[in-house]
């Protein structure tokens, strides 16, 4: 459940922290005119990400046990590769954000309602798409059959919304930085674990081999019905009797992925000190 409420509260605060400086800009420069269209973006975008999301948790429901499984897989490994790039892309841009969307903003706002619209709907579908891909893969890939996955990522988003509006007014502040460095990389190690359910359910639909080459089989020391089985589960989407398949794309992705993500970054002139979760002040 943990790892679930990581992914909707990291994947939420990025949408959230985006809704706030395109608003806060707005009311600050006294354009409160453009409110109604930069609202109705938004709402658009929520509603692709919730249509998305819907389609892709009743559409599978009509395939067969191998096509399910080929779809959960194939998606499954899409869904990692888009966080993790949006992982590496927040790490490099988070404290450029807020200038470029001040920037595609006033472009928009010389355009008229539909750019802003578009401009809202552009910023904010990006993220909830890419949420509802992989909250998707990662609930699919972590579900013990009960409704926890489901609601830690609700709670992660609820937890988001609510951290955005204290942003917004002002109330609370927060290293951007170091928080999307950290919580960067505990989705990585999430990610990973939902790339060795992918490939598991590829296994399954025949599509690779391998199923009945096992690793290791610790079910006996880590029961999958225990409170520490759930748990590891529902934190890193541990399995007791991974293939060893499974193993090699875990490790092969989350040690190089760690090691390029911790690796220093060349650091450039700046004027300005590390930004902190603010947005522009209310006029």
């Amino acid at each position: 459940m943990f790892g679930n409420y990581l992914i909707g509260l990291r994947e939420g605060l990025e949408a959230s922290l985006v809704v706030c400086i395109l608003i806060a800009y707005l009311v600050k420069t006294g354009r409160r005119d453009a409110l109604v269209p930069i609202w109705a973006g938004i709402g658009v975008a929520v509603a692709l990400a919730l249509g998305f999301g819907c389609a892709l948790t009743f559409g599978s429901q009509e395939l067969t046990f191998e096509a399910q499984e080929a779809l959960g897989g194939s998606l499954s490994i899409v869904a990692v590769g888009l966080v993790t790039w949006m992982v590496f892309w927040m790490r490099r841009t988070a404290r450029h954000l807020k200038a470029e969307l001040h920037g595609k903003l006033d472009a928009a706002l010389q355009m008229g309602t539909a750019a802003l619209v578009a401009t809202a709907f552009l910023a904010v579908g990006r993220e909830g798409l890419e949420t509802a891909l992989f909250v998707w893969a990662s609930v699919r890939a972590s579900s013990d059959g009960s409704h926890a996955p489901l609601i830690g990522v609700i709670l992660g988003l609820l937890s988001a919304v609510a951290l955005g509006w204290l942003f917004y007014k002002g109330t609370v502040r927060i290293n951007l930085a170091k928080f999307f460095t950290w919580t960067g990389a505990m989705l990585v190690v999430v990610a990973a674990g939902v790339l060795a359910y992918g490939v598991h359910d590829l296994q399954e639909a025949r599509f690779l081999g391998g199923l009945s080459d096992k690793a290791f089989d610790i079910s006996a020391t880590i029961p999958p019905d225990s409170w520490y089985g759930t748990l590891l589960k529902g934190v890193f989407n541990f399995q007791p009797d991974p293939t060893v398949l499974q193993v090699v794309v875990w490790l092969l992705y989350l040690v190089p992925t760690l090691a390029f993500f911790f690796a220093p970054t060349r650091s450039t002139p700046r004027k300005a000190t590390p930004e902190r979760a603010t947005v522009p002040e209310q006029g």
